[in-house]
């Protein structure tokens, strides 16, 4: 639990002020709990880290020797203090809140994130009555390059200009809708805090040098929703740096979250102006008991789609994005991770009907190792890049992880079932051909 407080909290108990969902809660000291497909690290110090760090180069080392074209998964937990992650994710949800508040004001309500943009005179003018900074102040704000040069300011404006204002000693402040009080967006950090977040980004530059390299690509998992914003946002810093010429780092999109097409979209949108190539790995997600739950007993909003039907429907809608910017910029690349048909065959249709070949490898698939090989041989054999996830490690570390996805995928009995019957129907039409073992 210390582990996600930090100093300034502790000094000063300023814990209960910040956001619900980014406070350490004792119940859920245990990041395991309820989790039935991934595995969560626990911080001890800088020094575990690093340890992490050289294990994660291993990684690559061995991806890199073992097939071309291979990634490599890493854990931001295991790279990054738990406490920076969520302090860090509490700040950039707040900003872009107040963004949407804004927008809000001027009768965008409920707009699509990418065709949400606020005039600047409007907003100029709300800053000043808010108390927040001067008209005359507002006016630098808005000048960098790109910077509301069209009279408007959207997300990823607004995104570049938190960016420029938390590196000012003046402190950003921001409403609390709930008080209508103003409030610091940043609190402090001590000098050690800084620090750490300086080695996790000298940790990842050196994973994604190497992966370069080795000709590996480096796919950054996505965590619990209480870290993922800074998991995501330090993902995409990374790959504004590495993913110039192709796409070395892959950034996970969990569809299971309300926010997912917004997540996708805005950061496809970003590759697109600043040039970079955009690489995803799309996930439904592994953490929904216990999100739920936290959520429940912490009294903030459940941040998980309702229902499977939702999740679904999210996923084959942020795939079928980045399959559309594939089509048009060929500067976007996608793992589909997944164990579902009905997903592979959408996506199998798409590629067609948007002329992608499996031999552009923009689009690859991924399936665990030890699970539904009936989808990963069949589109290895039609010529589709296909990847097994393989974990490795001590044997009491790797069995709990194959279990917890067993238990995941809700109808693995029955693909273990269908997979058992298609094996049969292998054995008997070699028998009959007098070919059992070719």
């Amino acid at each position: 639990l210390s582990s996600r407080t930090s100093a300034a909290e502790k000094e000063t108990g300023g814990a209960e002020r910040g956001e619900k969902q980014y406070r350490a809660h004792q119940g859920f000291g245990d990041h395991h709990g309820g989790v039935t497909g991934a595995h969560t690290y626990f911080y001890t110090d800088e020094a575990k880290c690093d340890q992490h760090m050289e294990t994660f180069l291993h990684c690559i080392d061995a991806s890199s020797g073992s097939s071309e074209d291979g990634f490599s998964a890493i854990k931001l937990t295991a790279l990054a203090r738990p406490q920076f992650l969520m302090r860090f994710s509490e700040v950039l949800v707040k900003w872009r809140r107040f963004f949407h508040q804004m927008a809000a004001e001027q009768g965008q309500a409920g707009w699509a994130v990418l065709d949400t943009k606020l005039e600047v005179e409007k907003l100029q003018e709300a800053l000043a009555n808010l108390g927040i900074v001067s008209k005359a102040e507002s006016q630098q704000w808005f000048m960098g390059e790109n910077l509301g040069t069209s009279g408007t300011v959207d997300l990823l404006h607004w995104n570049s200009l938190f960016d420029s204002r938390t590196k000012l000693s003046r402190p950003l402040l921001i409403p609390n809708r709930k008080t209508g009080q103003l409030e610091p967006l940043l609190s402090h950090f001590s000098e050690e805090e800084e620090l750490q977040m300086k080695r996790v980004l000298q940790r990842m530059d050196v994973l994604a040098q190497r992966a370069m390299e080795k000709g590996v690509r480096l796919m950054v998992d996505a965590e619990q929703s209480y870290f993922q914003p800074a998991i995501s946002r330090l993902t995409v810093e990374t790959q504004r740096r590495f993913n110039r010429s192709q796409p070395i780092i892959y950034n996970t999109y969990q569809c299971y979250l309300k926010e997912a097409y917004n997540n996708v979209t805005g950061d496809v949108e970003l590759s697109r102006r600043e040039g970079w190539h955009f690489g995803t790995k799309l996930v439904r997600g592994a953490y929904m008991e216990q999100e739920r739950e936290r959520a429940a007993q912490m009294g903030y909003e459940d941040p998980i789609n309702p229902n499977y039907e939702k999740t679904n429907e999210m996923y084959h809608r942020c795939l079928d994005y980045v399959l559309e910017e594939i089509k048009h910029s060929r500067k976007a690349s996608v793992m589909v991770a997944s164990h579902n048909e009905d997903t592979v065959k959408f996506t199998l249709r798409r590629m067609m009907e948007l002329g992608i070949h499996p031999s552009d490898k923009k689009v690859c698939f991924g399936q665990l190792l030890g699970m539904c090989d009936q989808i990963t041989f069949p589109l290895g054999q039609a010529g589709f890049p296909v990847y097994k996830y393989v974990p490795y490690g001590p044997v009491n570390e790797v069995l709990p992880y194959l279990s917890r996805r067993a238990q995941e995928n809700r109808g693995f009995m029955q693909r273990a079932n269908r997979e058992r019957d298609l094996l049969w129907k292998e054995v008997k039409r070699r028998l009959l051909t007098g070919n059992l073992f070719s």
